[in-house]
């Protein structure tokens, strides 16, 4: 079970029994704390202990860092570099080498993923597929096996299901996550290496048990992973149990719809091992962040904790509006939804129950209708994929982000061809928006019946 210590900054850490997957050579990730590290280990409140971690100042005492742009750094004195690269001197005593290997403004963010999802370290990447592919290709070598849902992400699941077997020869069983039996039936002892999965499945939003997933993948030997990026705040992973967070920063955490990025949260040793010179995956395929994306999003995580609460208060109630206009809705927060009492059991307290509904018409056709009067007729939001944009985004998910499966997985995963997934914003107030939406319903009624007796006639 992952450590639920919140760190001021990444530190080495000592190794754990019973974690031979994350075995690599030791390098520094720890950086110099001069000023404005804590120690308290704020568990029960993510936000809590991101305001406890270090805070960087700007070489000449601005309130925010400076951008480290430089790609190479140099040494005053020649010996200094062989003295670097056999792992003597490291970031943890501000020597630095080159940008690929770390960066003082990419390390800050780390520290503050770290903190967010309480784990030892934190590693920030190009891309949220780069950190789960890095992971990934880490824990597993030639000939391994991974568990993993039928509903995942479109991109994650062709990594599993077509590249990692043809490249590498990693395999995947694919299972309902919410069947804990299935879970622990596919696991290959000895040879499974990695439990995935999704903390909200993406798109058709079930919630995974992640004490209980953790508990009997533990018990086997196997190391959990789970993507976080549809439930930043609302749900801690790494506190639950699980051993590593990897999120694609580009959504919530970024919240402009402006950047790429990744971060990989886990054991400090297993981000050591995956930066190691001769077998480290971030290390040796380059998925390296630029120093001056770290900074914007530093900038922006502070403000995460109030961006999710309104996030997930207008999903909310846009959701109970929908259910009493007898629209066929999928949310969390709900009580009818399976996994509702669930999600309240494991969330943190106050940050709500998730950003993202799912609406199924049930037919493609009628989806993209509605989606056009939403966008081109009334404003509520903008078909496009992604999700975490202060305006609501919507897409077919079928026909869209998870385009890349068959049809067969798709109807397996619960994704029907009418699914429409609304990342939720919030921009304009409840109201504006929730007339917005009604008109749009009407306008798609009037175009298509002339007996207007009820909105829910659209899913007839």
């Amino acid at each position: 079970m992952a450590d639920s210590k919140s760190h001021a900054f990444l530190l080495t850490g000592k190794k754990r029994p019973s974690q031979d997957d994350f075995e690599g050579d030791d390098i520094f990730l720890a950086k110099k704390s001069s000023h404005l590290s804590s120690d308290v280990p704020y568990s029960d409140d993510p936000l809590a202990a991101l305001a406890a971690t270090r805070h960087e100042f700007g070489e000449h005492g601005g309130v925010n860092m400076s951008i480290e742009a430089s790609a190479t750094f140099t040494v005053m004195e020649p010996e200094t570099m062989g003295r670097m690269f056999s792992g003597e001197l490291g970031p943890d005593r501000d020597f630095f080498i080159y940008s690929r290997h770390f960066n003082p403004t990419v390390l800050n963010l780390g520290r503050q993923m770290a903190a967010l999802e309480g784990t030892e370290a934190a590693y920030c990447t190009a891309s949220g597929m780069s950190a789960i592919s890095s992971v990934l290709l880490q824990l597993c070598s030639n000939g391994g096996h991974v568990v993993a849902p039928r509903n995942l992400y479109g991109g994650t699941h062709a990594l599993l299901s077509h590249f990692l077997p043809r490249t590498c020869n990693i395999t995947t069983t694919f299972v309902e996550i919410g069947d804990i039996d299935m879970v622990k039936n596919a696991i290959i002892e000895g040879k499974t290496k990695v439990l995935y999965f999704e903390s909200m499945s993406n798109p058709t939003l079930i919630v995974a048990n992640i004490p209980e997933l953790s508990r009997i993948a533990h018990k086997k030997g196997v190391v959990v992973v789970v993507d976080n990026t549809f439930a930043p705040v609302v749900l801690s992973p790494a506190r639950l149990g699980a051993d590593v967070v990897v999120h694609s920063i580009s959504k919530f955490i970024s919240g402009g719809a402006d950047i790429i990025a990744g971060a990989v949260c886990g054991p400090a040793n297993l981000v050591n091992s995956m930066m190691d010179l001769h077998q480290g995956t971030l290390m040796l395929l380059g998925p390296t962040m630029n120093a001056k994306v770290a900074f914007e999003l530093s900038g922006r995580i502070p403000h995460l904790g109030l961006r999710m609460k309104e996030h997930c208060h207008r999903a909310m109630e846009f959701a109970t509006r929908m259910k009493k206009l007898g629209l066929k809705v999928i949310y969390p927060g709900l009580e009818e939804h399976p996994q509702h009492e669930l999600l309240k059991s494991m969330a943190n307290k106050e940050y709500g129950f998730g950003a993202l509904l799912c609406l199924d018409m049930e037919k493609e056709e009628r989806a993209n209708k509605l989606m056009h009067h939403l966008q081109n007729f009334t404003q509520f939001g903008f078909m496009a994929v992604s999700l975490g944009y202060y305006e609501t985004l919507m897409s077919v998910s079928g026909s869209s982000t998870s385009s890349e499966m068959s049809a067969k997985e798709k109807e397996l995963a619960g994704i029907s061809p009418g699914l429409i997934r609304m990342s939720v914003g919030y921009i304009g107030n409840l109201e504006q928006k929730w007339s917005q939406f009604e008109k749009a319903l009407s306008r798609m009624q009037d175009s298509i019946f002339t007996n207007k007796n009820s909105v829910s006639s659209i899913l007839k």
